[in-house]
Formats: C-alpha cells, structure tokens, sequence
C-alpha cells in the first residue's frame, strides 16, 4: 500500500523574494536552485531540488497574507502510488483542488479542515546524490 514518508518542503510566502533568498541563502546556509527563471525561488541543504520554496504574496502583504502556503508530503513510489493515494483521499471525502505534473515532482493538492493547503507528491527525478554511470 502507498505511503507517505515524510514532509517534501515547506512553501512561504514572502513580502519581498530577493531578501528572502538572501536571508536563507547568507544565514542560514542553504543553496538557490531556482532562481529567477521562476516567480518565487527555491531553496535547498542540498540533498533534494527544494527543502524551502519563496514566493511572493499576492496583493498587499498584511498580517494574514505572510508566511505558510503548504506543506509537501514526499511519498514512497511514483506516479501509481500517488494514483493511489489521489483515489482513497476521494474515497475518504477529500476534495482534491488540483494536480499538477511540475516534471520533477507529481503533485496533488487540498485543503485540511482549516483551509492549510497539503501537497502530496512524488518525486521523478533521482535523488541529487545519486551518481550517472
């Protein structure tokens, strides 16, 4: 049966990208792995494609606006895991909000009884340690 095995990452928003990155970049160490090709940045220690995920809040920052987007679920498996995983969240009455192939991850997303969005995915990519022959 599939599982999940631990938490992928953690998205924030923030009221401004470029001193955030260099906030996680210059103190507390992690490394860019995306940025700015993409509307936010993504932030890593290293051992996968993102631990942090910085994007900037929509609108006005106001108290309220800041800070979590989601929280990331890491399965075990691929895409037939999560298959499988997307139907029993249905069968258990989640309504799944959106899925989306992000051609590294494999993801789907909904809410918890308070509206904290939750991503699940898998990963479709080799881990960042793992060596091509």
């Amino acid at each position: 049966m599939a599982r999940i095995e631990r938490v992928g990452h953690t998205v924030l928003y923030v009221s401004d990208v470029t001193k955030a990155v260099e906030f996680y970049r210059d103190k507390v160490g992690m490394e860019v792995t995306r940025w700015p090709e993409v509307p936010g940045a993504f932030m890593s220690f290293g051992r996968q494609h993102h631990d942090i995920g910085l994007f900037k809040v929509r609108g006005e920052p106001s108290r309220g606006t800041l800070g979590l987007s989601h929280v990331a679920f890491v399965i075990e498996g691929g895409t037939e895991e999560l298959k499988e995983l997307h139907d029993l969240f249905v069968s258990r009455g989640i309504e799944i909000i959106e899925m989306i192939d992000y051609g590294y991850t494999r993801s789907i997303y909904f809410n918890d009884p308070d509206g904290n969005r939750i991503e699940v995915y898998c990963e479709l990519l080799e881990p960042l340690s793992a060596k091509r022959i």
